[in-house]
Parts: C-alpha cells; structure tokens; sequence
C-alpha cells in the first residue's frame, strides 16, 4: 500500500530538505561543468560523479558511464541508475543534464558566474536554472518522498546536451534496459512565470544545411564587370528575401503549421516578448496570428552563418561564391527531412539569375507534441496548480529538444512531461542566468506531489 501524502505534508518536508536543495545547487554551479571544453575531461566526469552521489544518497542505484560517439570514439559522461521499490508500481524515468553552457565574457555578469549568488529571491550562476535547476527539482522530490517512494525510478542525467547529444542514440540503444519507463519526466523547459507554472505541451522540430551558391568562376572587377553580373552575396540575399512575403510570413510551400497544441490558454504578452528578446525600438514583429503560434507552432528560418568578405580590408570585386546556413524550426508534428527537402526544392526553383545553387551539411531532429488528453497530463496539472497555488498555463516551446522524440519512438507507450526550472528571468545561455528560489521550491513539492499520485491513477 502506497502513502497518499497530502499537500501540507509534501510541504513540510520540502520546508526541511530546503537548505540542503539549494547548497546542492550552489556546489552543481561550482564544479564549472562546461561541456564545450571537453566532454570526455576529468571536469565532466567529476560533475557526473557529483550527481551520481547525490543521487545515491537517496537510494538511487547510480553509476557514471561513459558514452560511444556514432564513430566509436569516446562520448560524455552520463548518469544512469534506478531505485526499484515494487515491481508492480508505475516506472518514472527522470532526466536532467548535469552540463552547462560556457561564460564568454564573465565580465558581462553582475556576479561570479560560478557561485552561486542568492540576491532578490533568486539564485544566480551558471547552470543555475539550466540544468542545475532539474537536478534540484529530482533530487528535491525524491527526498521528500524518501522511503515512502511509491514508484520505481529510473534517472538519466546527460552530459552533453549543451553539445547537441551526439551520442545518445548510441548510448540509449547500448543501455535500454535502463530507459523504459512508463512516465518519462524531463526536467529541463520552464514555466509560463516563476510564479504560474507550466507543462510544456510542444516542441518544434530542427533542420540545418549550408547552402552554397555561385555566380562566377572565380572573382573579378566590380568596375569592369559589375552590372550585368550581380555579386553573390547579393543574389543570396535575394533568395533569402523570397522565402517570405511582404508581412514576413515563410512562403515556402511544403513547411506546416499547427495550432497550438492543447489549445492556447494564453497568448504570449508582446511587450514581454520584446523586451526579453531585446528587440530595438520601432522593429516590426514579423508574420501573423497569435505570438505564441508564431514562436511555438509555425516554422520559421534563421540564417545562422554567412561566408563573405569583411568590411575591413574590402576591395572592389565581385564575389564569385558565397555560402550560408539556414536553421529550420520545423511545427511539432512535421518530418522535418521532410521540410528540408521542401525547403530545397523551393530554393533551388527560386535561385535568381540562374545562379549555381548547392547544399551540404545536412542534419535533422523532430518535434514533439505532448498527448494532452492523458491522464498522467491531468494529474501533472492538478499537482502544478496545488503547489503554485494558481492554475498552469500551458506553453509550447520554438527550441527543440531532439532526443525526446526520439525515446518516444523508442518506449511509444511512455507518456512524456516536459517540465522544468526556468523562467522568462531565468537567462538561460546568457549572461546573469539565475533561478527563482521560491519558484524551485514549488517545482520540487510538484514533482513529489505527483510522484506520489501516479500509483494511484490509470496510465493506459
């Protein structure tokens, strides 16, 4: 028989462990867990072992693998472990990522990016919120619920998802039996603010390719040539420029767009928006319909790379080549192979001035939707609003995360939760990133709450 906690008592003992959650965090930001400087070096390893440890002071069965990348050379060092506590109960396979993105210019913060500083009722660091704010959140839970625990709990901490996971296909198919679960909880989105928490209900799709285009053999004289024969920076940013109309929507037959998926409870503020993005004063927001399905639902194009000449040092010339690469935020349910070949097609049929037109470099990762209908949502719902204490707004995502569709594909029958410790002052990826302290606290009595529940309802 399984204890049913009652929100008070799940309180409580978060109220208890809560010290040691946020020295947990301060010591995870500490460790510098860097993964652009190495993900096979002894920090990454030690990161891992920091959180195995953790872990297995709650009665998590953990150890420190290290991963194979798709070319058999060494990968990151993951955490994997599980605590089975009846063999009958519901399996819950919780991930985080125990890697940070680098500092480029630490003078760019207002704290040592690598302590953890508690300034206005948020924690401030690196990693703060992505992904140390996920480790807390599991950890968090496990400890309130501690020998009262009334499911079996599988964890997989990453290493590597700052670097693109490159091994962890490789990694998940070595290592299955320590993946399948019945409920799959990745704590590593946000919620709507740090004080109205959120499911994360969709994800879009990524697609890259470099596109190369050339109009001359090799370079000449803008002077004597220039004219008729237009440079190929320039026939580029004509191509570039067709792919949208007048309002900035994409035209490009063959890319999808969706409606929110569960419905939009609430569409994003717009001065928020701007303000968040750093938008200039005057720019106009491009596209129609609701933000949300602009950022969330429809695809959108990004150039991310541009081969041309600098400005110091130019002469005239007419460029004969240019190359740039597009990043492709593909609607949850589309294939985005299937988006880059449309996206392909239309370049290569809208080439100006008969232009030579080439692609390489390409990679593709799906969306995900998340099943709003399941009963499992529902009760994350209603854990969400109890610990808050207000009603959830449920939010899509524009960035991806590829390796949830891919443990879909792999365990179909798992319902997945994408949760998280973020927040629209979270800065994840930038400078002065930080957690809400209050906010974290809510996340973990969320979690327990619903770790506690999940016996007690149908997974079918």
């Amino acid at each position: 028989m399984t204890t049913e906690f009652t929100l008070s008592q799940i309180r409580d003992r978060v109220d208890e462990q809560w010290d040691h959650a946020v020295d947990l965090l301060k010591q995870k930001i500490a460790l510098k867990s860097v993964s652009a400087l190495g993900i096979t070096a002894d920090h990454m390893k030690e990161s891992a072992e920091f959180v195995a440890n953790e872990l297995a002071a709650l009665g998590v069965d953990t150890r420190v693998v290290q991963s194979t990348n798709p070319d058999g050379t060494p990968g990151a060092w993951e955490v994997v472990g599980s605590r089975i506590v009846d063999a009958a109960a519901p399996t819950v396979l919780l991930y985080a990522h125990h890697d940070v993105q680098p500092v480029p210019d630490a003078s760019a913060w207002d704290t040592d990016p690598f302590v953890g500083t508690e300034k206005d009722d948020r924690l401030y660091g690196r990693g703060a919120a992505d992904d140390g704010g996920g480790i807390a959140i599991h950890a968090g839970a496990l400890g309130a619920l501690g020998d009262e625990l009334g499911v079996n709990i599988r964890v997989f901490f990453e290493g590597e998802e700052e670097m693109g996971s490159e091994s962890f296909i490789p990694f998940i198919t070595a290592h299955r039996d320590d993946f399948e679960a019945d409920v799959i909880i990745v704590a590593d989105s946000g919620n709507w603010s740090e004080s109205v928490p959120s499911l994360t209900t969709s994800l879009r799709g990524n697609a890259d390719m470099d596109v190369s285009l050339r109009v001359l053999k090799h370079p000449v004289h803008s002077g004597q040539f220039g004219g008729p024969v237009l440079d190929a920076n320039t026939v580029a940013a004509m191509l570039i420029a067709s792919m949208y109309d007048a309002s900035g929507n994409l035209i490009v037959e063959g890319l999808d767009s969706q409606e929110p998926v569960g419905g939009l409870q609430q569409d994003l503020d717009e001065a928020t928006y701007r303000r968040d993005s750093s938008a200039v004063d005057g720019l106009v927001l491009a596209g129609s319909g609701t933000l949300a399905s602009r950022l969330w639902v429809k695809p959108s194009v990004t150039v991310i790379g541009f081969d041309a000449h600098p400005v110091e040092g130019s002469f005239n010339v007419l460029a004969d080549s240019t190359r740039f690469r597009l990043s492709l935020r593909t609607a949850p349910s589309q294939d985005p192979v299937e988006a880059l070949d449309a996206l392909k097609a239309f370049l290569t049929a809208h080439v100006p001035f008969g232009a030579e037109i080439s692609f390489a470099n390409e990679d593709a990762g799906k969306g995900w939707a998340m099943d709003a209908s399941s009963a499992v949502v529902h009760e994350a719902e209603r854990a969400m609003g109890e610990a808050f204490d207000t009603e959830p707004i449920n939010k899509g995502e524009g960035g991806s995360i590829p390796f949830i569709p891919e443990l879909q594909k792999l365990f179909p029958s798992a319902k997945v939760l994408v949760t998280g410790p973020e927040d629209p002052k979270a800065n994840a990826h930038s400078p002065n990133e930080s957690i809400s302290l209050p906010g974290l606290k809510k996340n973990i009595v969320t979690e327990a709450l619903l770790l506690a529940r999940l016996p007690h309802i149908s997974l079918d």
